[in-house]
């Protein structure tokens, strides 16, 4: 069963009102009295024309209340991403509390169907996530997922969306490295739409770039989130702060730096380009005290996003948030409860595209595609959790509970043939048979099932999503790309 997507969270608020607003007006103070440091002239010029004060010297860039408000509102509060085709099925209209959730990127490791160790992520990689994703309904986008280690820089952006374009008809959207690696793959996507027109009514892809917490614009990431908003495709500009490391140990302090960081990326997108669809992007978590590595898979992550999605909630922007991953190296309990307890407590919380919620093990380290097997099946709960409890007439069922009295059963009533599969999600992955029937069927544990659904979706004809002639053209005239990825 699809439970549906888009659903409204929102029930789950770890934050008051109150404390919303004291994260705001920390917010506000930070910008205006310590100040972002913007490495590239180009944007301290933008915030220094909009009436920034900006230090050339130091390169920090302070902004006003005014500035602020001013700036954020010109951002819209939903921002379509689009799949294909133009029937609008796969569609994620991001904003609000509505609740889309997939993988995220870029992981520098896969872990094969089956197998407990990693290697280093190839090309093909991208190609055969991007089909497994096709394939798995509870999955809303495609968030280029691994990074193709083979590759020299300049020709990664590309050949990724690429290879995921022609290989699922879900939104895409990954990282970006180069200006002209964006530029190339904005030139790609406008083939395969048909003209840029096209393209900028429907966006099936769009890019992520980042800030560097505590309160930086590096050069590099501002130019690229520059060159993507000047071509007016959705931008995510999300903010990593650690607590204990980037960011104050408490997690009020990491959401200030959150804050901060992510509207000055949003500020930036608005004054390249007002009215630019842009995503206030939240990748918060904890470092492990003991040596300082990353840690993905802590409940306080969940609570800092579940958090940050009242904070986009509060300023009417569309979120970009995290959950659903894990720190464990292999798919054990512990990868099933870390993910399943992220991701329920951010999509309850009105977390509108979450991802990473399918597929990544080890520190964000390493993309499983037998996780992203049994993350279909946590997601599939989890949305069930957001569509709630319907309560009317209708689900009150007294008419029924009259006509049935004491000592009934409801087994073979019209009323539960008629609610029985809106009411319960039914999963594909998980057992529910008794232990003999389990024994019959082989005694499989869920790991195993999840590994013969993985490889049964690779061993099928792959279907190319990019018609040949377009997939020619493209070869043509885009540099830099691999052709096999294209047939």
């Amino acid at each position: 069963m699809t439970v549906g997507r888009g659903l409204l969270g929102g029930r789950y608020r770890p934050l008051t009102d109150e404390e919303v607003r004291k994260i705001h007006l920390a917010s506000l103070k930070v910008l205006a009295e310590v100040g972002v440091e913007v490495n590239l002239p180009e944007a301290r010029k933008l915030f220094r024309d909009a009436s920034a004060e900006v230090d050339e010297v130091s390169r920090v860039v302070k902004i006003n209340r005014d500035l602020v408000e001013h700036l954020v509102n010109k951002a819209p509060s939903v921002v379509n991403l689009c799949g294909r085709p133009e029937s609008g099925d796969l569609d994620c209209k991001i904003g609000g509390k509505a609740v889309y959730m997939g993988t995220g990127g870029t992981a520098l490791n896969v872990q094969d169907p089956g197998s407990q160790d990693s290697r280093r992520a190839q090309l093909a990689d991208v190609m055969n996530m991007a089909r497994l994703v096709d394939a798995l309904d509870n999955i809303h986008f495609y968030m280029l997922n691994v990074y193709p280690n083979e590759l020299p820089a300049e020709d990664v952006d590309v050949n990724r969306f690429g290879a995921a374009l022609n290989r699922t008809r879900k939104h895409v959207m990954g990282g970006v490295y180069t200006i002209e690696g964006v530029r190339n793959v904005i030139k790609m996507a406008e083939i395969i739409a048909g003209s840029p027109d096209k393209l900028r009514e429907r966006p099936f892809i769009s890019m992520v770039t980042c800030s560097i917490s505590p309160f930086k614009l590096d050069e590099s990431y501002s130019q690229l989130a520059m060159e993507v908003a000047r071509h007016r495709i959705p931008v995510v500009v999300p903010a990593e702060p650690l607590c204990g490391a980037t960011a104050p140990v408490t997690l009020a302090g990491n959401l200030v730096v959150q804050n901060v960081d992510t509207l000055t990326g949003v500020m930036l997108t608005q004054l390249v380009s007002p009215g630019t669809p842009v995503l206030y992007g939240c990748i918060s978590s904890i470092s492990d005290l003991r040596d300082m590595k990353y840690l993905s898979g802590a409940v306080e992550m969940g609570l800092m996003n579940a958090a940050s999605a009242q904070m986009a909630q509060f300023y009417n922007l569309p979120l970009y948030s995290t959950a659903g991953m894990s720190d464990s190296k292999v798919n054990d309990a512990q990868a099933g409860y870390e993910s399943a307890i992220t991701n329920v407590m951010v999509a309850l919380a009105g977390g509108n595209l979450v991802h990473d919620a399918a597929g990544f093990l080890e520190f964000c380290m390493t993309a499983s595609y037998d996780k992203l097997v049994i993350d279909n099946e946590i997601i599939g709960m989890v949305m069930r959790a957001v569509k709630g409890i319907r309560v009317n007439d209708e689900t009150l069922a007294f008419e029924l509970l009259k006509e049935t009295g004491p000592g009934g059963n409801f087994v073979s009533t019209r009323h539960t043939r008629r609610h029985m599969r809106s009411e319960q999600y039914h999963p594909h992955l998980s057992d529910r048979e008794d232990r003999a029937k389990w024994y019959a069927a082989g005694g499989k544990d869920a790991r195993t099932r999840a590994t013969e659904k993985a490889r049964e979706i690779l061993e099928s004809e792959p279907q190319p999503y990019i018609p040949r002639e377009i997939r020619e053209r493209i070869k043509s005239e885009i540099p830099g790309l691999r052709s096999f990825i294209m047939e």
